[in-house]
């Protein structure tokens, strides 16, 4: 393989859970050497469950290709070793709780002033400043906070996303922000200090339910897996599964009376004649399309909807994602090496010509200690740590 295009940096990580580790892990992916900070007892991700082979599916999935190192970060020596590391490395990403870093020494102007070149990042729940900022933040507390259940439900009662989409968000936009102020570090030979907040990530996610609110005048309702505000868009029973579909406009709409529902006619049907209408009357609109579906089996549903040119999706379970016909036809598993054996993964989704990624292994705890400490060295001249 060519040289990754982050190969050469070194990131150190004072993480947990899901949001900087899932930020690091793309870093690693991409070459760069992740040197993860644990404790004794390593990151609690690491006992969130024991699905695979033993080990949590959390962990295995945010840690691959980054180093372990235990440290007992309330003793001297612990600290000494990790402003050692600090010291030389281009990147200190932590999720700790408010004020942990700056206790350590190690707050954003006490490490660039240690290694000016530092890109300072951390991620917490509420950020700096403000009434919330010492205030605890998970996924769902957070997707509270933001409004996402507010959105998300049916009109019964709200639900949370089924996986931790604040934790991801957050991950995500640290990630982006890393490789900005790499890029920007090029032209001013300095350091950054990035702050991301769950809540303010996920609040931006948010954007369109927000304009649609603020302005509109009123809340987009929670109306389970359909569209608030497209219809009919959504999930539709046939006799051996469910099928969703989106109609985008009224060409797609006629097509789809004509093609799917054999019933040309009602594409001028007063109640649907546009979105708005559709939408408003959505219950007469789904019986409609139900008394169809509901006689046919999933495939002739979606060959009718593929022939009328309608984007469809067949609902899936893990299990059926596992054996998704487009991931095998596109090559998109590997195995990845682990304590307990090769574990299935899927690739990085973002492919380029010029280079590959690395999907190393999935470190047991502590694994790296003894390596990465014996590449500390003192300078006998100077007396400045380095890393070999």
């Amino acid at each position: 393989m060519s040289m990754l295009p982050l190969e050469g940096l070194t990131v150190v990580s004072l993480e947990q859970a899901v949001a900087a580790p899932f930020a690091t892990r793309q870093l690693a992916d991409l070459g760069a050497r992740v040197i993860k900070i644990e404790r004794d007892t390593g990151d609690f991700a690491r006992g969130y469950d024991e699905s695979v082979h033993g080990m949590a599916s959390y962990f295995v999935w945010l840690n691959r290709g980054k180093e372990s190192v235990v440290l007992d970060l309330k003793s001297e020596d612990g600290i000494a070793a990790l402003k050692a590391l600090v010291a030389k490395a281009d990147i200190l990403v932590q999720n700790l709780a408010p004020g942990a870093i700056e206790r350590m020494g190690l707050g954003p102007d006490e490490a660039l002033a240690l290694n000016p070149r530092l890109i300072h990042v951390s991620i917490s729940g509420y950020g700096r400043g403000g009434s919330y900022e010492s205030k605890k933040a998970y996924d769902l507390l957070v997707q509270c906070e933001a409004g996402l259940l507010s959105v998300t439900g049916t009109p019964a009662e709200p639900a949370k996303v089924g996986i931790s989409i604040a934790d991801i968000c957050s991950g995500s936009y640290a990630y982006s922000g890393v490789l900005t102020a790499l890029y920007q570090r090029r032209g001013t030979g300095r350091g950054d200090v990035l702050e991301i907040s769950m809540l303010e990530a996920l609040a931006e996610w948010m954007g369109q339910p927000y304009f649609y609110a603020q302005y509109g005048g009123k809340q987009q309702p929670r109306t389970g897996a359909q569209h608030a505000t497209i219809a009919p868009y959504g999930p539709f029973a046939a006799t051996d599964g469910t099928v969703f579909f989106s109609i985008q406009n009224e060409r797609e709409w006629t097509n789809f009376c004509e093609v799917v529902l054999g019933q040309a006619d009602l594409a001028a049907d007063a109640r649907f004649r546009t979105n708005t209408l559709r939408v408003a009357n959505r219950d007469d609109l789904h019986a409609t399309i139900d008394a169809v579906l509901g006689t046919i089996p999933v495939a002739d549903a979606l060959a009718r909807l593929d022939g009328a040119g309608i984007a469809n999706a067949q609902m899936r379970n893990m299990e059926e994602l596992a054996k998704h016909p487009q991931l095998q036809d596109r090559d998109r598993w590997r195995d990845v090496d682990s304590p307990v054996g090769p574990l299935r993964s899927l690739l990085p989704p973002v492919t380029s010509r010029e280079t590959g990624v690395r999907m190393g292994p999935v470190p047991a705890l502590g694994e790296h200690t003894e390596k990465v400490l014996a590449e500390l060295a003192v300078d006998a001249a100077d007396g400045e740590p380095s890393v070999r």
